[in-house]
């Protein structure tokens, strides 16, 4: 597997663990984002670190590393959605705080809203104990570059 399109191929075929992509990003290796399957869904797990921790008082998760997460979520799933690997140039990134995110393990699903020739749409939902309880949602538009990624 020299390059990233047949890193991304390996595993949508299920030959290699999609961990092996998420490990591959410095800024998710960074944050120590998890990725679990289960069928076809693929659950971003954000891991209670001390280097996340934002605010030691309450405790609470830093909100950049909230959003860096959910923004490193919705590009590794659009590389993992999209045919033919292109790297994702985020465009736009929204983010709505809902509620405080405590000092333990988060969790994230991301939905491709449109996947089109140059530009993609990802909705991003994260939570921490109940999936219909978001602590953060976000969108995010990504330009996909006409060049594929050998990486």
């Amino acid at each position: 597997m020299d390059g990233l399109r047949d890193l991304v191929a390996a595993c949508r075929e299920g030959k290699a663990p999609y961990q092996s992509l998420v490990d591959r990003v410095p800024y998710a290796n960074f944050l120590g984002i998890e990725i679990t399957a289960r069928g076809e869904e693929l659950t971003f797990v954000l891991p209670r670190r001390d280097t996340n921790l934002g605010n030691p008082t309450l405790p609470a998760l830093h909100g950049g590393a909230v959003a860096g997460f959910m923004e490193q979520a919705a590009i590794i799933f659009l590389l993992l959605e999209m045919g033919e690997p292109r790297v994702p140039k985020t465009i736009d990134f929204t983010m709505d705080y809902l509620r405080a995110g405590l000092f333990r393990d988060t969790f994230a699903e991301c939905r491709v809203t449109r996947l089109g020739r140059r530009v993609a749409n990802v909705h991003i939902s994260a939570w921490q104990v109940r999936r219909a309880e978001p602590i953060a949602i976000a969108r995010a538009h990504f330009l996909l570059s006409e060049e594929t990624a050998e990486a």
